[in-house]
C-alpha cells in the first residue's frame, strides 16, 4: 500500500525549489488562453473536479484533464476525456496555457510547475473535520534530515504554502460554517471563499432517492461481487501522516467482525485511506470482507447511497454520508493523540457524540445494533440528519454550477494575474 507523510512531501518541495522558480519565469512568458480549462485530481477521475468538468463540457469551454498514472488516462479515455500526463512536457504546456486550472488536492494534482498566473479553483476534497493547512502543525512538518535546521526550514514552508495558498481565486465551502474553517486554513479572504457547496456531493442529491441507491448499489456489487449480500457497510479510515492506522482488527478482532457480518448478512467494504498504511486482511477465508480501495473506485461518494452503515474515525465522509442517511459508526481508539498532534474544528464530540468506539470490539457490538436494531439507527440517521443540516447550504443537486459561475466571475474580474 502506498504510503505518505507531509515530512516527505515537504523534503520534496524544498528540493524542488528550483523547478518552481524556472516554471514561474516561464508562466510570465507563455500566453494563456482564456477559454482553456485543465483538470486535475489526486484521487483519479472523480469527485469534484469530474463534477465541474460535466458542467464545463456541457457549456463548451476548451478543458483537458491531467493525468498521474496509466489508471487515470484509462479512465478518462473511458468517459471521452481529453487528457495529457500532468509531469509531460504536454502538461506542462496545457497548464502554461490554461486561463483556468481546477484542482481537489494541490497544485500537484495538474504540472505545479506552470500554475502561476491562472485563475485556481480549489474544489478541495470534502469538509474538514481535523485541522487542514495552516491551522494543523502537521502541514508544515520537517522531514528528519532537516531537524537541525528545523526553525529555518519551517520558515520556508510556511512561506511557500501562504504563497501557494494566496494563489487560490475559488475555493468552494458547503456552508458559512466550514467557509470559517477553509478561510483560516488557507489565509484567503471572504471573497474567495464562496458558499456554493461542493460539486463532490451533487451526485447525492441528483436524481430520485431509488434512482441513487440502485446506482450506488450496481457500482459497488459490479466491483466487489456483493450481489449475494443484504446489507453493505463500508470502513473508510483516515490518513495518519503515513503511520498505520491504530485500528487494523487483531486476528480475534476479525473473528467478532465476521460474526457481526453473518449474523446481519451483510459485507463490509474496506476502504484504507490511499495514503495510508497497514494491512486490512482478516486472515482466514470469508466472502464477508472485501477490498474496496481506490485503486478499484477513485471516487467513493456516488456508492453512500446503498450503505447501511459506515465505520470510520475523522474522515470527512460523515458529512456525505448524512446527506443520504446512512447511519455512522465511529472507531477512534487515538482521539485524545489524533486531538494534539492535528487537532479538530470544534470538538469531536459534536460530530461523533459522547460515546465513539475505542476498539473493534466496542464498533461491533454497536454496528450489531445499526444494523439490527430499528430504534439505534433512527437515532444514528437522526443525528447525521441534524450535523447535515449544520454543514450543507444547499441540497439541490447544482453546486458545480454555482461553483463555475463563480470561476468565470474571478477570470472575468481579473483575479490570476498574479
Amino acid at each position: 500500500m502506498a504510503s505518505f507523510s507531509f515530512g516527505a512531501g515537504n523534503a520534496r518541495k524544498l528540493a524542488a525549489l528550483p523547478l518552481y522558480a524556472a516554471g514561474r519565469m516561464a508562466t510570465l512568458l507563455i500566453p494563456r488562453s482564456r477559454d482553456l480549462w485543465v483538470f486535475g485530481c489526486g484521487g483519479g477521475v472523480g469527485d469534484g473536479a469530474l463534477a465541474l468538468w460535466q458542467v464545463v463540457a456541457r457549456e463548451g469551454p476548451r478543458a483537458v484533464w491531467l493525468v498521474g498514472s496509466s489508471r487515470q488516462a484509462t479512465d478518462a479515455a473511458a468517459r471521452g476525456i481529453p487528457h495529457a500526463h500532468k509531469t509531460s512536457l504536454r502538461g506542462f504546456w496545457l497548464t502554461a496555457r490554461a486561463r483556468i486550472v481546477v484542482v481537489t488536492h494541490g497544485f500537484g494534482d495538474v504540472n505545479r510547475y506552470a500554475v502561476s498566473g491562472a485563475v485556481i479553483a480549489q474544489l478541495w476534497h470534502g469538509i474538514p473535520l481535523k485541522r487542514i493547512g495552516l491551522d494543523s502543525p502537521e502541514t508544515l512538518r520537517v522531514p528528519r534530515v532537516l531537524r537541525p535546521v528545523s526553525g529555518m526550514a519551517r520558515r520556508v514552508l510556511s512561506a511557500m504554502f501562504r504563497g501557494a495558498a494566496q494563489r487560490i481565486d475559488v475555493l468552494p465551502a458547503a456552508s458559512h460554517l466550514v467557509r470559517g474553517r477553509l478561510e483560516s486554513a488557507f489565509a484567503l479572504p471572504d471573497a474567495r471563499v464562496p458558499v456554493t457547496g461542493e460539486p463532490r456531493v451533487d451526485v447525492l442529491s441528483q436524481g430520485t432517492v431509488d434512482s441513487r441507491r440502485a446506482a450506488a448499489r450496481t457500482l459497488i456489487d459490479d466491483v466487489a461481487g456483493t450481489s449475494g449480500a443484504t446489507r453493505l457497510v463500508l470502513y473508510a479510515p483516515t490518513w495518519r501522516d503515513g503511520d498505520v492506522d491504530p485500528a487494523i482488527p487483531t486476528a480475534g478482532e476479525w473473528r467478532r467482525i465476521v460474526e457481526v457480518l453473518e449474523r446481519r448478512d451483510a459485507v463490509l467494504l474496506v476502504r484504507s485511506h490511499p495514503l495510508g498504511a497497514g494491512d486490512y486482511a482478516p486472515g482466514f477465508e470469508t466472502d464477508r470482507v472485501r477490498a474496496f480501495g481506490s485503486d478499484l473506485v477513485p471516487d467513493v461518494t456516488p456508492a453512500l447511497p446503498a450503505l447501511h452503515a459506515l465505520v470510520t474515525d475523522y474522515s470527512s465522509l460523515v458529512f456525505d454520508a448524512a446527506l443520504v442517511s446512512v447511519p455512522v459508526v465511529f472507531l477512534a481508539p487515538d482521539v485524545e493523540a489524533y486531538a494534539r498532534r492535528r487537532g479538530f474544528y470544534g470538538s469531536y464530540a459534536d460530530v461523533a457524540g459522547d460515546q465513539p468506539a475505542p476498539d473493534w470490539a466496542t464498533a461491533a457490538q454497536q454496528l450489531d445494533a445499526v444494523l439490527g436494531d430499528d430504534d439505534e439507527r433512527a437515532v444514528r440517521i437522526d443525528r447525521g440528519r441534524a450535523l447535515s443540516a449544520r454543514v450543507h447550504a444547499f441540497r439541490d443537486g447544482r453546486n458545480a454550477e454555482r461553483v463555475y459561475r463563480a470561476v468565470l466571475a474571478a477570470r472575468d474580474g481579473g483575479r490570476g494575474r498574479g
